[in-house]
C-alpha cells in the first residue's frame, strides 16, 4: 500500500510519496538513520505536489485550522486534487500520513481518505522538515525562515489576543496578594500591640480593631501628654466620644513604663506602616471587586467576589473552572481531605472553598452537604456562562442566586422552588429585552433546551461543556 505524507509548512501545503521504503526498510530506526543523509532520504520520499499560501493571513488561518484539528476547504481541495482517486465501493490502495491525529480523523470523516499517525510517519515528517528547502525549487532557506518567523509571531499574537478587561490572571494575583496582606497586617498589628503595650497596656482592651489601634498609637504617642484638649480629635479617630474619654482615663492611671523619644518614634513609624498596608488592602479589595465584575459577573453575583476569586485561582483560570464538573467544583480546595478519605476508606468531604459562602453557613447541619452540591451545580453553570458568553451582565447570576435562596427555603420551610427551565426561560427573556434595548447582538448561555417561540437564534454546542450558546438575532 502506497504511503503519502502531508506536511504543513509556513509557506504552504506539500504532499510527499514515500516510494523508496524498500531500500532502507520500513522500521522506525531505519528511517531515523536515513534522515540526516539527504542522498539516502531523497530516495525514500518524493515531492508530489506543493500549494503555497496566498498571503500571510491565509497562512495564519490555515495554521489555526490545523492546530484546532479542522480540515479547511483549501486543504480538502489540495488533497482531492493530488491524491489518487479511489473507486466507489472499493478500499483505497493508499494511506495518508499526518502529524496531527485530529486532522487525520477529520480528513477521514469528510473525504474517506484513510489516514495514519504513528512514529514511523513522524520520523518521515522529521526528515521532510529538515530537508524541505531542498525539495521545493526556487525556495531559498532565508525565505522559509522568514515565513516561519512571521507565521510564528502572527500565530502567537492570535493565541494571546484577549480582552484586557477580562484577564483572569489579574484576579488570581490579586486574591493571592490579598491573602498575603491579611496575614502580614495581622502579624504586624500584633507586633504593634505588643510593642506599645510596654508603654500603654490598657489600650489593648479598649481598642479591638487593628487599624484603629495603629491610628490611636500614631495620635497618642506619649500617654503622659494626653489631656482633655485631645478628646475631640481622639473621638474623631475612634468614632465614639465615650471611648475617647475611656482612653484618657486609662492613660492617666496606666501602669506602663515610659519610653524614650527614639523608641516612640520607631513605634509610630511601624504603626504608620501597618496603617498604610491596611489602606492598601482596602484599595486592593475594591480592585478585586471591579475585576471580578468584569471577568465573572454571574459567578460574583451568585457566590461573592472573594469566594469566586478563590475558585478561579484554585482552578488556574476561568476557563479551567468552566471545564470542571459540578462534583469537582464542590470539593475544590479540599483535595487533601478527599485523598485522605479515599486512602483510609472514610467519608469524603462535602465541600471545599464554597464552604466560605454565606449560603453554606445559613444552612442547617443536616442540609449543608445537600446545599453544597446544589450550590456547586449553580456555580458551574455561572462560570461557564461567564467564560463562553460575550455579554457582560449579572442576569443569570442573579437568577441562579434566587434558585439557591429558594432551595434554602425548601430545606428549612418546605416551600417548593421554581423549576430550573422556568428560571432559565425568564433569564433568557430578560437578556433578550436588555440586548434589544442596547441594539446589539450578543451571546447568552443556558443549560438544556431553550423554550419559547419568541426567542430565535442559532444554537452552538461547546464541546465537553454540555452547554449551548444562543446567538440572538432580530
Amino acid at each position: 500500500m502506497a504511503l503519502y505524507v502531508l506536511y504543513e509548512s509556513a509557506s504552504g501545503y506539500s504532499l510527499f510519496l514515500a516510494h523508496g521504503l524498500d531500500e532502507i526498510g520500513q522500521s522506525v530506526d531505519a528511517v531515523r538513520d536515513s534522515v540526516l543523509d539527504l542522498s539516502r532520504f531523497g530516495k525514500v520520499v518524493r515531492l508530489v505536489a506543493f500549494s503555497p499560501f496566498s498571503s500571510a493571513l491565509d497562512a495564519l488561518n490555515q495554521c489555526n485550522a490545523i492546530s484546532e484539528g479542522i480540515m479547511s476547504e483549501e486543504l480538502r481541495n489540495f488533497l482531492e486534487l493530488n491524491l489518487p482517486k479511489a473507486k466507489e465501493g472499493k478500499k483505497a490502495k493508499f494511506s495518508l500520513g499526518v502529524a496531527e491525529p485530529k486532522v487525520g480523523s477529520q480528513i477521514f470523516e469528510v473525504t474517506k481518505i484513510p489516514c495514519q499517525c504513528n512514529e514511523f510517519v513522524l520520523e518521515i515528517l522529521r526528515g521532510v522538515r529538515l530537508h524541505f528547502d531542498r525539495f521545493i525549487k526556487d525556495l531559498k532557506p532565508n525565505d522559509l525562515e522568514k515565513a516561519q518567523l512571521g507565521l510564528g509571531h502572527s500565530y502567537s499574537r492570535a493565541k494571546v489576543k484577549f480582552n484586557v478587561n477580562r484577564v483572569d490572571n489579574m484576579v488570581i494575583q490579586a486574591i493571592f496578594l490579598l491573602d498575603t496582606l491579611d496575614k502580614d497586617v495581622n502579624t504586624f498589628s500584633m507586633r504593634v500591640r505588643e510593642w506599645y503595650s510596654w508603654h500603654f497596656p490598657e489600650l489593648v482592651k479598649i481598642i479591638n480593631d487593628n487599624y484603629l489601634y495603629s491610628k490611636v498609637v500614631k495620635f497618642v504617642k506619649d500617654k503622659s501628654n494626653l489631656s482633655e484638649d485631645h478628646i475631640a480629635e481622639l473621638a474623631d479617630i475612634v468614632g465614639d466620644e465615650e471611648k475617647a474619654k475611656e482612653i484618657l482615663e486609662a492613660a492617666r492611671s496606666s501602669m506602663g513604663q515610659d519610653l524614650s523619644p527614639i523608641d516612640l518614634i520607631n513605634v509610630q513609624q511601624f504603626a504608620q506602616r501597618v496603617m498604610d498596608l491596611s489602606e492598601y488592602r482596602k484599595k486592593l479589595f475594591e480592585y478585586l471587586v471591579t475585576k471580578m465584575n468584569d471577568i465573572a459577573p454571574n459567578l460574583t453575583s451568585l457566590i461573592g467576589e472573594i469566594v469566586g476569586a478563590r475558585l478561579i485561582s484554585h482552578a488556574g483560570s476561568l476557563s479551567n473552572l468552566a471545564k470542571c464538573a459540578a462534583s469537582t467544583l464542590q470539593i475544590l480546595g479540599a483535595e487533601k481531605a478527599l485523598f485522605r478519605a479515599l486512602k483510609t476508606k472514610g467519608n469524603t468531604p462535602k465541600y471545599g472553598l464554597i464552604f466560605h459562602s454565606s449560603f453554606i453557613g445559613r444552612a442547617s447541619a443536616r442540609n449543608k452537604g445537600r446545599l453544597a452540591r446544589f450550590l456547586a451545580n449553580k456555580c458551574s453553570i455561572a462560570s461557564r456562562i461567564d467564560c463562553f458568553s460575550d455579554i457582560n451582565s449579572t442576569i443569570f447570576g442573579e437568577k441562579l442566586r434566587e434558585q439557591v435562596e429558594e432551595r434554602l427555603d425548601f430545606y428549612d420551610k418546605g416551600v417548593a422552588p421554581r423549576k430550573n427551565v422556568d428560571v432559565m426561560k425568564s433569564a433568557i427573556e430578560t437578556t433578550r429585552i436588555m440586548i434589544e434595548g442596547d441594539g446589539e447582538a450578543e451571546y447568552s448561555l443556558c443549560r438544556g433546551k431553550l423554550v419559547g417561540s419568541h426567542v430565535r437564534g442559532i444554537i452552538k454546542e461547546y464541546e465537553g461543556t454540555g452547554f449551548v450558546a444562543l446567538s440572538l438575532i432580530r
